[in-house]
Protein backbone atom coordinates (compact mmCIF):
# COMPACT_ATOMS: atom_id res chain seq x y z
CA UNK A 1 0.00 0.00 0.00
CA UNK A 2 0.89 3.35 -0.83
CA UNK A 3 1.39 5.51 2.41
CA UNK A 4 1.58 8.56 0.37
CA UNK A 5 -2.20 8.10 -1.13
CA UNK A 6 -2.96 7.37 2.68
CA UNK A 7 -1.71 10.84 3.72
CA UNK A 8 -3.82 12.09 0.77
CA UNK A 9 -6.92 10.63 2.17
CA UNK A 10 -6.35 11.74 5.59
CA UNK A 11 -5.79 15.37 4.79
CA UNK A 12 -8.53 15.56 2.44
CA UNK A 13 -10.93 14.88 5.62
CA UNK A 14 -8.91 17.02 7.61
CA UNK A 15 -9.28 20.03 5.48
CA UNK A 16 -13.11 19.59 3.75
CA UNK A 17 -12.07 19.11 0.29
CA UNK A 18 -9.64 17.94 -2.21
CA UNK A 19 -9.03 21.67 -3.45
CA UNK A 20 -8.11 22.89 0.67
CA UNK A 21 -6.17 19.31 1.05
CA UNK A 22 -4.17 20.34 -2.57
CA UNK A 23 -3.28 23.73 -1.48
CA UNK A 24 -1.76 22.11 1.75
CA UNK A 25 0.25 19.82 0.02
CA UNK A 26 1.21 21.82 -2.73
CA UNK A 27 -0.39 19.38 -5.06
CA UNK A 28 -2.50 19.56 -8.44
CA UNK A 29 -6.23 18.87 -7.19
CA UNK A 30 -6.45 16.37 -9.68
CA UNK A 31 -3.20 14.25 -8.57
CA UNK A 32 -5.16 14.33 -4.61
CA UNK A 33 -8.45 13.34 -6.73
CA UNK A 34 -6.76 10.47 -8.08
CA UNK A 35 -4.53 9.66 -5.10
CA UNK A 36 -7.54 8.46 -3.22
CA UNK A 37 -9.39 7.01 -6.22
CA UNK A 38 -6.53 4.56 -6.53
CA UNK A 39 -6.46 4.21 -2.71
CA UNK A 40 -10.13 3.00 -2.64
CA UNK A 41 -9.68 0.51 -5.54
CA UNK A 42 -6.59 -0.88 -3.59
CA UNK A 43 -9.11 -1.36 -0.56
CA UNK A 44 -11.94 -2.02 -2.25
CA UNK A 45 -14.47 0.17 -0.82
CA UNK A 46 -15.35 3.66 -1.60
CA UNK A 47 -14.00 5.66 1.36
CA UNK A 48 -15.81 8.89 0.05
CA UNK A 49 -19.06 9.94 -0.69
CA UNK A 50 -18.62 13.40 -3.37
CA UNK A 51 -20.76 15.96 -4.51
CA UNK A 52 -20.08 19.12 -6.37
CA UNK A 53 -20.12 20.98 -3.15
CA UNK A 54 -19.36 18.55 0.01
CA UNK A 55 -17.39 15.64 0.33
CA UNK A 56 -18.88 13.19 3.32
CA UNK A 57 -17.12 9.83 5.08
CA UNK A 58 -18.92 6.78 3.88
CA UNK A 59 -19.08 4.12 7.37
CA UNK A 60 -15.88 2.35 5.51
CA UNK A 61 -14.15 5.84 5.45
CA UNK A 62 -15.01 6.85 9.06
CA UNK A 63 -13.43 3.84 10.38
CA UNK A 64 -10.20 3.85 8.15
CA UNK A 65 -9.50 7.74 8.92
CA UNK A 66 -9.95 7.25 12.30
CA UNK A 67 -6.97 4.25 12.22
CA UNK A 68 -5.28 6.60 9.47
CA UNK A 69 -4.93 9.93 10.89
CA UNK A 70 -3.71 8.02 14.12
CA UNK A 71 -0.72 6.42 11.69
CA UNK A 72 -0.03 9.30 9.81
CA UNK A 73 0.13 11.21 13.30
CA UNK A 74 2.77 8.49 14.55
CA UNK A 75 4.64 8.81 11.47
CA UNK A 76 5.55 12.48 11.30
CA UNK A 77 6.58 12.08 15.71
CA UNK A 78 8.88 9.66 14.27
CA UNK A 79 10.09 12.00 11.86
CA UNK A 80 10.33 14.45 13.98
CA UNK A 81 12.07 12.49 16.87
CA UNK A 82 14.40 10.79 14.65
CA UNK A 83 15.29 14.40 12.75
CA UNK A 84 15.80 16.04 16.37
CA UNK A 85 18.47 13.72 17.24
CA UNK A 86 22.19 14.65 17.11
CA UNK A 87 21.66 18.30 16.02
CA UNK A 88 21.17 21.52 17.75
CA UNK A 89 17.64 22.09 18.18
CA UNK A 90 16.75 24.64 15.41
CA UNK A 91 13.24 26.36 13.72
CA UNK A 92 10.10 28.81 14.49
CA UNK A 93 8.61 28.29 17.35
CA UNK A 94 4.98 30.10 17.15
CA UNK A 95 3.45 31.17 20.33
CA UNK A 96 1.10 33.58 21.66
CA UNK A 97 0.39 35.48 24.77
CA UNK A 98 -2.00 37.64 26.14
CA UNK A 99 -0.84 40.85 25.65
CA UNK A 100 -0.84 42.60 29.34
CA UNK A 101 2.02 40.27 29.92
CA UNK A 102 4.29 41.54 27.08
CA UNK A 103 6.56 43.31 29.83
CA UNK A 104 7.25 40.31 31.81
CA UNK A 105 7.78 37.66 28.35
CA UNK A 106 10.16 40.15 25.96
CA UNK A 107 13.11 39.78 28.54
CA UNK A 108 12.44 35.98 28.88
CA UNK A 109 12.14 35.32 25.43
CA UNK A 110 15.42 37.98 25.05
CA UNK A 111 17.02 35.65 27.24
CA UNK A 112 15.83 31.98 25.87
CA UNK A 113 17.18 33.76 22.26
CA UNK A 114 20.85 34.75 23.42
CA UNK A 115 20.96 30.69 24.86
CA UNK A 116 19.63 29.58 21.58
CA UNK A 117 20.79 31.40 18.93
CA UNK A 118 19.02 29.08 16.33
CA UNK A 119 15.79 28.72 17.66
CA UNK A 120 13.42 32.00 16.60
CA UNK A 121 10.38 33.03 18.01
CA UNK A 122 7.28 34.26 16.67
CA UNK A 123 4.80 35.92 18.99
CA UNK A 124 1.55 36.97 18.70
CA UNK A 125 0.26 39.41 21.78
CA UNK A 126 -3.56 38.93 21.81
CA UNK A 127 -6.06 39.47 24.72
CA UNK A 128 -8.54 36.83 22.82
CA UNK A 129 -8.39 32.84 23.23
CA UNK A 130 -6.52 31.37 20.15
CA UNK A 131 -7.20 27.84 18.84
CA UNK A 132 -3.56 26.52 18.81
CA UNK A 133 -4.36 24.05 16.29
CA UNK A 134 -6.39 25.61 14.04
CA UNK A 135 -4.06 28.62 13.52
CA UNK A 136 -1.05 26.61 13.53
CA UNK A 137 0.87 27.58 17.29
CA UNK A 138 3.30 25.38 18.77
CA UNK A 139 2.68 27.33 22.23
CA UNK A 140 0.85 29.36 24.69
CA UNK A 141 0.41 31.65 28.06
CA UNK A 142 -3.06 31.72 29.37
CA UNK A 143 -3.77 33.33 32.08
CA UNK A 144 -7.67 32.18 34.02
CA UNK A 145 -8.78 30.31 36.65
CA UNK A 146 -9.02 27.20 34.40
CA UNK A 147 -8.63 26.04 31.28
CA UNK A 148 -11.73 24.22 29.60
CA UNK A 149 -10.34 22.90 26.52
CA UNK A 150 -9.23 19.28 27.12
CA UNK A 151 -7.34 18.82 23.74
CA UNK A 152 -4.25 21.32 25.36
CA UNK A 153 -2.00 20.04 27.65
CA UNK A 154 -1.43 22.78 30.15
CA UNK A 155 1.09 23.54 33.37
CA UNK A 156 0.28 26.15 35.84
CA UNK A 157 3.16 27.89 36.56
CA UNK A 158 1.62 30.94 38.71
CA UNK A 159 -1.02 31.70 41.13
CA UNK A 160 -2.38 35.42 40.24
CA UNK A 161 -4.32 36.27 43.46
CA UNK A 162 -4.72 40.37 43.52
CA UNK A 163 -4.29 42.68 46.17
CA UNK A 164 -4.57 47.12 46.67
CA UNK A 165 -1.47 48.69 45.95
CA UNK A 166 -0.32 52.03 45.77
CA UNK A 167 3.12 53.57 45.71
CA UNK A 168 4.66 55.25 48.16
CA UNK A 169 4.76 59.12 47.70
CA UNK A 170 0.90 58.30 47.21
CA UNK A 171 0.57 56.71 50.62
CA UNK A 172 2.81 59.94 52.48
CA UNK A 173 0.14 62.37 51.05
CA UNK A 174 -3.09 60.55 51.34
CA UNK A 175 -1.92 58.14 54.11
CA UNK A 176 -3.17 54.43 54.39
CA UNK A 177 -6.52 52.53 54.31
CA UNK A 178 -8.12 51.73 57.51
CA UNK A 179 -11.03 49.41 56.18
CA UNK A 180 -12.03 48.80 52.92
CA UNK A 181 -14.74 50.88 52.35
CA UNK A 182 -12.12 53.87 53.24
CA UNK A 183 -11.50 53.30 49.10
CA UNK A 184 -14.36 55.52 48.28
CA UNK A 185 -12.61 58.24 49.50
CA UNK A 186 -9.48 57.86 47.95
CA UNK A 187 -7.98 58.57 44.04
CA UNK A 188 -8.62 54.98 42.37
CA UNK A 189 -7.08 53.61 39.10
CA UNK A 190 -9.78 51.40 37.31
CA UNK A 191 -8.99 48.73 34.75
CA UNK A 192 -11.27 48.15 31.96
CA UNK A 193 -14.09 50.59 33.47
CA UNK A 194 -16.47 52.15 30.87
CA UNK A 195 -17.46 55.22 32.89
CA UNK A 196 -15.06 55.22 34.95
CA UNK A 197 -17.42 53.53 37.85
CA UNK A 198 -16.68 50.14 39.10
CA UNK A 199 -16.83 47.78 41.85
CA UNK A 200 -14.27 46.13 43.68
CA UNK A 201 -14.44 42.90 45.28
CA UNK A 202 -12.02 41.25 47.86
CA UNK A 203 -12.26 38.75 50.42
CA UNK A 204 -10.97 39.73 53.93
CA UNK A 205 -10.98 38.20 56.98
CA UNK A 206 -14.85 38.52 57.19
CA UNK A 207 -15.28 37.40 53.91
CA UNK A 208 -16.54 38.75 50.48
CA UNK A 209 -16.67 42.73 51.05
CA UNK A 210 -17.55 45.00 48.09
CA UNK A 211 -17.39 48.87 47.65
CA UNK A 212 -18.51 51.04 45.03
CA UNK A 213 -16.13 53.99 43.48
CA UNK A 214 -15.62 56.27 41.38
CA UNK A 215 -11.85 56.58 39.63
CA UNK A 216 -10.01 59.21 38.44
CA UNK A 217 -8.54 56.90 35.88
CA UNK A 218 -9.02 53.91 34.22
CA UNK A 219 -7.37 52.24 31.14
CA UNK A 220 -8.00 48.87 29.70
CA UNK A 221 -3.55 47.67 29.97
CA UNK A 222 -2.89 46.32 33.24
CA UNK A 223 0.71 47.73 32.40
CA UNK A 224 -0.58 51.16 32.20
CA UNK A 225 -2.08 50.35 35.59
CA UNK A 226 0.84 49.62 36.45
CA UNK A 227 2.72 52.55 35.45
CA UNK A 228 0.19 55.20 36.69
CA UNK A 229 0.19 53.69 40.24
CA UNK A 230 3.90 53.68 40.47
CA UNK A 231 3.87 57.39 39.45
CA UNK A 232 1.29 58.80 42.26
CA UNK A 233 -1.43 58.03 40.67
CA UNK A 234 -4.14 56.36 43.14
CA UNK A 235 -4.49 53.03 44.59
CA UNK A 236 -5.32 49.95 41.98
CA UNK A 237 -6.27 46.04 42.59
CA UNK A 238 -3.09 44.60 40.80
CA UNK A 239 -2.06 40.60 40.64
CA UNK A 240 0.96 40.27 43.10
CA UNK A 241 2.60 38.18 40.54
CA UNK A 242 2.96 40.82 38.55
CA UNK A 243 4.28 43.24 40.80
CA UNK A 244 6.67 40.47 42.06
CA UNK A 245 8.13 39.35 38.68
CA UNK A 246 8.63 43.02 37.96
CA UNK A 247 10.29 44.27 40.81
CA UNK A 248 7.84 46.55 41.82
CA UNK A 249 7.53 45.69 45.59
CA UNK A 250 10.36 47.99 46.70
CA UNK A 251 8.04 50.65 45.08
CA UNK A 252 4.89 49.75 46.08
CA UNK A 253 3.13 49.41 49.31
CA UNK A 254 0.74 46.56 49.76
CA UNK A 255 -2.56 48.06 51.70
CA UNK A 256 -4.99 45.65 53.66
CA UNK A 257 -2.87 42.70 53.04
CA UNK A 258 -5.71 40.67 54.85
CA UNK A 259 -7.37 41.29 51.52
CA UNK A 260 -7.23 39.88 47.69
CA UNK A 261 -8.53 39.27 44.68
CA UNK A 262 -10.27 36.22 43.41
CA UNK A 263 -7.34 33.49 42.60
CA UNK A 264 -6.69 33.10 38.73
CA UNK A 265 -3.69 31.56 37.12
CA UNK A 266 -0.87 31.79 34.43
CA UNK A 267 -0.75 28.53 32.19
CA UNK A 268 1.94 27.54 29.27
CA UNK A 269 0.19 25.36 27.11
CA UNK A 270 1.25 23.26 24.25
CA UNK A 271 -1.52 21.37 21.64
CA UNK A 272 -1.64 17.64 22.90
CA UNK A 273 0.49 15.76 20.86
CA UNK A 274 2.45 12.93 21.63
CA UNK A 275 5.71 13.93 20.06
CA UNK A 276 6.98 17.66 20.88
CA UNK A 277 9.75 19.11 18.91
CA UNK A 278 12.57 20.04 20.36
CA UNK A 279 12.76 23.67 20.07
CA UNK A 280 9.09 23.48 21.41
CA UNK A 281 9.79 21.62 23.87
CA UNK A 282 13.03 24.00 25.17
CA UNK A 283 11.19 26.64 25.26
CA UNK A 284 8.39 25.38 27.24
CA UNK A 285 10.68 24.03 30.03
CA UNK A 286 12.66 27.08 30.02
CA UNK A 287 8.98 29.30 30.84
CA UNK A 288 7.50 26.66 33.26
CA UNK A 289 10.83 27.23 35.65
CA UNK A 290 11.30 31.22 34.88
CA UNK A 291 7.88 31.84 35.66
CA UNK A 292 7.54 29.20 38.31
CA UNK A 293 10.47 30.55 40.25
CA UNK A 294 8.65 33.89 40.54
CA UNK A 295 5.52 32.85 42.39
Amino acid sequence: MDLRRVELFVRVVERGSFTAAAAQLGLPKSSVSRGVAHLERELGVALLRRSTRRIGLTDAGRVYFEHAQRAIASLEDAAGAASDLGREPEGVVRMTAPADLSPIVSPLLTEFGLAHPRIRIDISLSSRTVDLVQEGLDLALRAGRQLADSSLVARRVATMDSGLFASKEYVQRRGKLKRLADLAGHDCVLFRSRDGHGTIELRGPRGEERVDISAKLWADDMFFLLEAVLAGAGVAVLPCFVVRRLHAPSQLVRLLPQYSGQAGSLFVVVPSVRYLPARVALLRTFLVERLSASR
